[in-house]
């Protein structure tokens, strides 16, 4: 295990794409730890610019008027203004919340919906491609193995779902789900991502049903599901790793892509629905830059990662590049 580590990080796009997405990660977990509040919270007003030198300058002129006190001149002035049913006209100058990012169109700080949107979309990644490589993990390994009318049928079903845009696929199951939620667009996702993963794992599985140390488990007489996991799988790891990279990048765009169409989960925050939000009250027409580019800043990291992760894996276990 130790070598295979010492020879992924030899690869100088695979660490790169690790570094991104492992900063990505400390910045989701550590950044709540210093702010508690409610990303759903609405805590200021529709469109509010970032605040950080008016936060700074605001609480500096709120503790220096904490700390002066009142002199006898301006005592009197308010008492003989309060005799007469008056009151002095002061300005604020109390202390306001910190919006590093400003505020979206509810008036809820971006930042903080920022990192909680993250990690959602990162669930709903990691949960839409442990379904999708499994599934084609699956379907591959059986069809490539067994072969015969098994290997038609599950190539015929594979390449039905390759044939209709898996977009389509998409609108059109969401449509049909009453209540979109994370782990239901997870599912659809997943159900609808496998077919590419399963038609490279059956051709690869193909070419290793007849290896000579297949040959020899199966004249020792041990079962099917034995061979696959133990004579056939070990060889395939390595793609099953990459797929699995894949479908995460694959599921969090899918993600952001219904959402900006109205059909992603609506019970939580997420990159595409925040965006879908920019996008509903014309954030990017009324100059609200800090309503969506985070979003797809942040969109564009997690997905470069990913694909400069595989593409370091690529080279190693592809003999091809690799020589």
């Amino acid at each position: 295990m130790n070598y295979i580590l010492k020879t992924i990080f030899k690869s100088g796009k695979f660490t790169f794409g690790f570094t991104i997405f492992a900063i990505v990660l400390l910045f989701i977990t550590i950044y709540p730890i210093f702010d508690r509040r409610d990303p759903m919270q609405m805590g200021g007003g529709l469109y509010e610019r970032p605040n950080t030198r008016e936060y700074i300058n605001r609480n500096k002129e709120s503790a220096q008027a904490e700390a002066a006190e009142l002199t006898q001149e301006e005592i009197e002035m308010a008492e003989l203004l309060a005799a007469w049913g008056l009151t002095a006209v002061t300005r604020d100058t109390g202390p306001i919340q910190l919006h590093i990012l400003g505020t979206d169109n509810f008036g809820r700080d971006v930042l903080a919906q920022l990192v909680a949107a993250t990690k959602t979309s990162l669930r709903i990644g990691l949960m839409a491609g442990t379904i999708a490589t499994l599934l084609g993990l699956i379907i591959g390994l059986l069809a490539g193995y067994v072969g015969g009318q098994v290997d038609n049928f599950l190539s015929s079903l594979t390449n039905i779902f390759i044939v209709i845009p898996s977009i389509v696929i998409l609108i059109l199951i969401s449509v049909s789900v009453r209540s979109s939620t994370t782990i239901s667009i997870s599912f659809i996702i997943g159900f609808t991502s496998w077919p590419w993963t399963a038609r490279s794992v059956r051709a690869q599985t193909t070419s290793l049903r007849n290896r000579d140390h297949v040959n020899l488990s199966k004249l020792s007489g041990h079962s099917m599901p034995r061979i696959i996991v133990r004579d056939v799988l070990p060889y395939i790891m390595s793609y099953v790793a990459m797929a699995f990279i894949l479908q995460v990048a694959s599921g969090i765009l899918a993600e952001a892509t219904l959402s900006m169409l109205g059909l992603g989960p609506r019970n939580t925050a997420t990159l595409g629905l925040m965006m879908y939000w920019a996008q509903t009250f014309n954030a990017l027409f009324t100059g609200a830059w800090w309503a969506f580019f985070p979003m797809v800043i942040m969109i564009s990291l997690i997905t470069f990662s990913l694909n400069l992760m595989n593409t370091g894996l690529d080279q190693i276990f592809n003999p091809q590049i690799r020589s």
